[in-house]
């Protein structure tokens, strides 16, 4: 089955508000159709009330609103004459050049003029026709266009009030698609970070964590831009081109023909920048994810940086990259340059060039195919028209980014989950079972080769052999963080595969060499948040492993909050804030991962004492590097390469004069060199 392109997963997300973008578009058209009123307006206000008192006037007995006296005579419009006006005799306005000429007599109202020695010359198709005529002073003309005052100062206020009523809607329409686009990222910000906790572990060994963050943080945000100002961009100039093309086919079926010539080119050009512009910035967010990594790590490690003196070298990594972001980014800088405001006015030219090649300048003369006020429309459209084709041109960079960006983003979307299932299940009592299980991480490199051991309830078991024999692996198969490519694992005579491995890890705790602590307070650190976990139950924790002879000693104790990993504390400090974590979460499973590797003799102590507590009637699995700290283990398991060589208790692989026995000997050396 086809995967769903990126653009229709985008729409996906948007459709989860369709009633609030609906909504917002509805406001759209309507500000769109009220502000498009405009030209209409004017053409009626220039046609009818302004050069429509170019015309016949008729003489007629009876004064009204539309009546104009003239030399002692009454005359009005011939498109104002009613049913009931009694006309007497028809005179004609014309304009020739500037002036306006009254004609007594009814001419033509079309055709070339001319007026000379109080007489004027009409020429239409070959033939003359002459007539006295007086020239108009400005006070006479006035009067002529005194009766139509009252109908501009109303099309004038119309106007006004559309407008405004345009731009009430206008922004119901930008404030409900802006609150809807944060609220689609807000969402997917939220999907995306919680879908990151169903991805099994090896996903976060195979990528930096720098390039994940870019993918939650800088990728969605430049989605955010794509809903709030691009696609709103876009929807309002489709929209508003829409309105535009619909008027000039009102006004000019053969001119509206022409201009949609230009949809084509918009869209070609879009087509090419999406080739262009898309390739340039899938490498500019991938470099960008590079940049996060590079910087996530070199903080981790300044430390180390500083003390081997390699500040030069970091600087020269992050430079090739910077380096290489610039690149690319100076290409989308010249691709943009060479369209944009350059092409838009490219457009506009060559569509006025093409208006003024069907018209002539013959044709806007007094024999013009259009009237003046159809011409001003026109022309105010065609000018309306390439602002949402500027809008659209100057959008295309946000658009491919979001759009690169939004691929990202759904790559780690599509990434296979872990299936979920929380239901609770009974407390372990403990026993655990490895029956032949054979475990590599890489096909054909296998680090667990047919291990087979058994742990009673309640048991300490512990796991010891060089870096590489596969103890970790053990703890990760028994987590479920991954399973074993053949045997099985079973807890209580149950298999692990039974559960989910929410359902696996619901009744075990686990320790590790270096603890991690949360930003917070120690309390929120041992409850982590767990309404179950009350703060007495913490307090009690806290205290049972020996940690309250530090806390107490803290301005804010239990509620002190803690720096970033808690480097505010020693690490015995932090081990200690794990230990109670552990003891507060009452596992029925154990796993100590070196839990003391790091610890120093002295602390080591109270350490050793805050274990003897948390191991109470809980199964417990060592993993240990220091064999002293294992002595009273009820099993001890020795691996080499993946296998298990030797089982048995402290005293039993001693005698055996093994492995063992062996690195034991090599530790007592070390300990007994040391205190000398």
């Amino acid at each position: 089955m086809k995967k769903p392109s990126t653009e229709r997963k985008l729409l996906n997300f948007a459709l989860l508000y369709r009633k609030n973008i609906l909504i917002g578009l509805l406001c759209l058209v309507i500000a769109v159709a009220l502000e498009l009123t405009g030209p209409f307006i004017a053409k009626r206000l220039i046609d009818e009330h302004i050069v429509g008192i170019e015309d016949q006037w008729h003489e007629v007995e009876q004064p009204d609103a539309y009546t104009v006296s003239y030399n002692g005579e009454l005359y009005k419009r011939a498109d104002r004459i009613e049913e009931g006006d009694e006309v007497t005799d028809t005179a004609t306005i014309l304009q020739v050049g500037r002036d306006y000429m009254f004609v007594p007599s009814s001419v033509p109202l079309t055709g070339s003029r001319s007026y000379q020695d109080g007489i004027i010359t009409i020429t239409l198709n070959g033939e003359t026709f002459k007539a006295e005529a007086k020239q108009l002073s400005l006070s006479e003309l006035y009067r002529f266009f005194e009766p139509e005052q009252r109908s501009i100062y109303w099309l004038l206020a119309i106007y006004l009030g559309l407008l405004f009523i345009a731009a009430v809607f206008q922004f119901i329409h930008t404030f409900i698609l802006q609150k809807t686009s944060n609220r689609i990222i807000k969402r997917m910000r939220d999907d995306v970070f919680a879908h990151i906790h169903r991805l099994p572990v090896n996903y976060f060994i195979d990528q930096p964590a720098g390039k994940i963050v870019a993918r939650v943080t800088n990728d969605t945000e430049a989605i955010r831009e794509l809903y709030v100002k691009v696609l709103a961009t876009f929807v309002t100039s489709v929209f508003y081109m829409a309105g535009i093309y619909v008027a000039l086919f009102l006004l000019d079926v053969k001119l509206a023909l022409m201009c949609l010539l230009l949809i084509p080119v918009i869209v070609v050009w879009m087509k090419l920048y999406k080739h262009y512009g898309g390739k340039y910035n899938t490498v500019v967010r991938s470099t960008v994810s590079d940049m996060n990594g590079s910087i996530n790590e070199a903080i981790q490690g300044m430390s180390i940086i500083q003390a081997f003196r390699q500040e030069k070298q970091t600087s020269k990594d992050f430079e090739r990259l910077n380096t290489k972001h610039f690149h690319y980014q100076r290409k989308l800088v010249r691709l943009s340059a060479l369209t944009s405001f350059n092409l838009v006015n490219v457009l506009r030219n060559i569509a006025f060039v093409a208006f003024l090649w069907y018209f002539g300048s013959a044709s806007i003369g007094v024999e013009g195919i259009v009237t003046a006020g159809v011409l001003y429309a026109f022309v105010d459209y065609l000018n309306r028209l390439f602002q949402p084709v500027t809008d659209l041109v100057n959008q295309l960079p946000q658009l491919e980014q979001a759009r690169v960006a939004a691929g990202r983003v759904f790559e780690l979307l599509d990434q296979p989950v872990e299936p979920q299932n929380h239901d609770s299940v009974a407390r372990y009592r403990g026993r655990i079972a490895f029956q032949h299980v054979t475990f590599a991480y890489k096909k054909g490199e296998n680090v667990l080769k047919d291990i087979n051991f058994e742990v009673q309830p309640g048991q300490t078991a512990a796991f010891v052999g060089h870096t590489g024999s596969g103890k970790s692996s053990i703890m990760n198969l028994l987590f479920r963080f991954y399973d074993p490519q053949t045997g099985d694992i079973t807890i209580d005579g149950h298999s692990t595969r039974e559960w989910s491995r929410q359902q696996v890890r619901s009744h075990m705790g686990i320790v590790l060499q270096d603890p991690f602590i949360f930003s917070g307070t120690i309390l929120s650190n041992v409850t982590m948040n767990d309404e179950k976990i009350s703060r007495e139950m913490a307090i009690d924790a806290l205290k049972s492993v020996g940690a309250d002879r530090f806390i107490e000693k803290l301005p804010d104790q239990y509620d002190a909050v803690l720096q970033e990993k808690g480097d505010s504390l020693s690490m015995g400090e932090r081990q200690l804030i794990s230990f109670a974590r552990a003891l507060a979460f009452d596992p029925a499973i154990l796993i100590l991962d070196e839990a003391t590797a790091n610890i120093d003799t002295e602390t080591e102590q109270i350490i050793q004492r805050a274990l003897e507590v948390l191991k109470q009637g809980r199964t417990t699995l060592v993993i240990a590097h220091r064999l002293s700290t294992i002595q009273l283990a009820d099993q001890i398991f020795v691996l080499n390469r993946g296998t298990m060589i030797e089982r048995g208790t402290h005293s039993e692989l001693l005698s055996e004069g093994g492995q063992y026995y062996l690195m034991y000997q090599m530790q007592q050396g070390a300990v007994k060199e040391g205190a000398m």
